[in-house]
């Protein structure tokens, strides 16, 4: 693609709609162009949602397969009459809970709401209002729903800094809104209501947990989508293909603490002998069980939110390093917030885990 010149406008997490650089920004998206913002989960890279020609910019910087649909991001509830037509109760009663917040609903769409490219051809509009002041006055100044998928070249990890963004796509779009560091640190949740709205279906685990969904809606069935399941056409963004991965070869490895150190420990000898330069992502307390060209820390065992915040930051030192094989290690979380932790490190690796 054409090489542009890409403007960074550097503002205070609190702005507003007013403040000048946003309306800039907002007048931009408006116009056509891509500006990438930050939200309380990841960057993101925003487009009209409406115009087709803008949402093409978005695929062509990320490198983004044409058949991953694009979650929509509104700043007020009215915005989302023009996009769904209908809302059901139990969808309602999610809205009220975690709106603005870090949750996706997919809704049948209204016919000719957004353009052809956001949805992928599906039925149905992904939405959500995110938690970010400076996301929501950047989508009012820019006064039309804003199409977004996270702000990195399509496999990468996702950005959680504008400085990550800058490293991705400098060049490939027409602005970066520097809002200081994402918070939640993974995408959204991604969730469909099904069966007359007494199931909520998880397509995609995140911010928020299950457990927060059943609280919320109480006599409502909460499912989580299966791999076999998300090996068909995506219904929601990061289900499809390989996310979030480093250039180095990603191995998660689980089992008995004791013997994935083990495991890891014999590989990374191994693979020193070959001439890999190598790494391991594991937690804080496990740091001084190896000896590789890179060991980065991500979070604690028993703080999964921290490992959260901290992922894709974590992913991208390998990068940096010029790591070319990485093993996971002291993840083991099943539910919670850890359940996205573990669905992003599972998809970095492309599905590449050794049970020892």
């Amino acid at each position: 693609m054409k090489r542009m010149n890409t403007t960074i406008w550097k503002v205070q997490s609190d702005a507003s709609s007013a403040h000048p650089f946003l309306t800039e920004a907002g007048s931009w998206i408006a116009r056509g162009r891509t500006v990438a913002f930050p939200t309380e989960t990841v960057y993101g890279l925003g487009a009209d949602a409406g115009n087709t020609v803008a949402v093409e910019a978005i695929f062509e910087a990320k490198g983004r397969p044409s058949d991953n649909p694009l979650i929509v991001h509104i700043a007020d509830e009215e915005q989302l009459d023009a996009l769904a037509r209908h809302v059901d109760d139990t969808s309602r009663l999610l809205m009220r809970a975690f709106w603005p917040g870090p949750l996706t609903l997919v809704l049948p769409a209204k016919p000719g709401a957004v353009s052809p490219r956001v949805t992928a051809g599906l039925s149905t509009v992904a939405v959500r209002m995110p938690a970010h002041p400076v996301a929501l006055a950047l989508i009012r100044a820019a006064g039309c729903p804003v199409a977004a998928p996270s702000a990195n070249r399509s496999g990468r990890p996702s950005p959680t800094l504008a400085s990550h963004v800058r490293d991705d796509l400098d060049g490939r779009i027409g602005g970066i809104v520097d809002g200081g560091p994402a918070g939640v640190g993974v995408e959204s949740t991604v969730v469909v209501v099904e069966a007359g709205g007494s199931r909520i279906r998880v397509l995609r685990p995140g911010g928020v947990t299950v457990a927060d969904m059943r609280r919320a809606a109480p006599g409502v069935e909460v499912t989580v989508e299966t791999a076999a399941e998300e090996a068909f056409a995506p219904r929601s963004p990061g289900m499809k293909y390989t996310h979030y991965a480093p250039q180095g070869k990603l191995t998660l490895v689980q089992g008995e603490p004791g013997e994935v150190a083990a495991y890891i420990r014999r590989t990374l000898a191994e693979a020193k002998q070959s001439g890999e330069r190598t790494g391991v992502l594991t937690t804080a307390e496990r740091t001084e069980l190896y000896e590789a060209d890179r060991v980065v820390r991500c979070g604690r065992e028993d703080d999964m939110e921290a490992a959260a915040r901290e992922l894709y930051a974590a992913l991208r030192q390998f990068d940096e390093a010029g790591i070319t094989l990485i093993w996971a290690d002291g993840y083991t979380a099943s539910d919670g917030i850890g359940l996205a932790v573990m669905n992003r490190l599972n998809k970095a690796a492309g599905h590449r885990i050794v049970q020892v």
